[in-house]
């Protein structure tokens, strides 16, 4: 299927501010928000869980946003959407700002662990 516009989506630092607020907004849906409590429990905070349960009810709730702005309906939508608004990452903190209350909606809080690896071997092998 062709997206909305039939042409790729451009958007303005402030139209994109728009859209992050939109899809952020959508989280808190109640409909969303349930799937989005369903989806992370089945993941009990397990990154590859995390991936497989919350990461594709994340994308669904971004692509009902994001369709309306010309952004195709599928992951490959998202993933433009994604690389636009980190464009404006940089130039704009309130874009920077909203970019990162939507990935903590849909990611873990990473926790660093202190100096060195944690006892018991290394991560990876050679």
């Amino acid at each position: 299927m062709a997206s909305v516009s039939g042409q790729p989506a451009a958007l303005s630092a402030e139209q994109a501010k728009v859209v992050l607020a939109e899809v952020i907004q959508a989280f808190s849906v109640p409909e969303n928000a349930v799937r989005m409590d369903e989806a992370r429990d089945n993941a009990c905070n397990d990154m590859g869980k995390m991936l497989q349960f919350v990461l594709p009810v994340a994308t669904q709730i971004q692509q009902e946003v994001i369709k309306a702005y010309g952004f195709s309906c599928d992951g490959e939508g998202v993933l433009k959407f994604a690389r636009l608004v980190k464009s404006y990452e940089a130039q704009d903190p309130e874009i920077a700002s909203l970019s990162g209350k939507l990935k903590a909606l849909f990611l873990p809080p990473m926790t660093l662990p202190p100096h060195g690896p944690p006892s018991g071997g290394s991560v990876a092998a050679s």
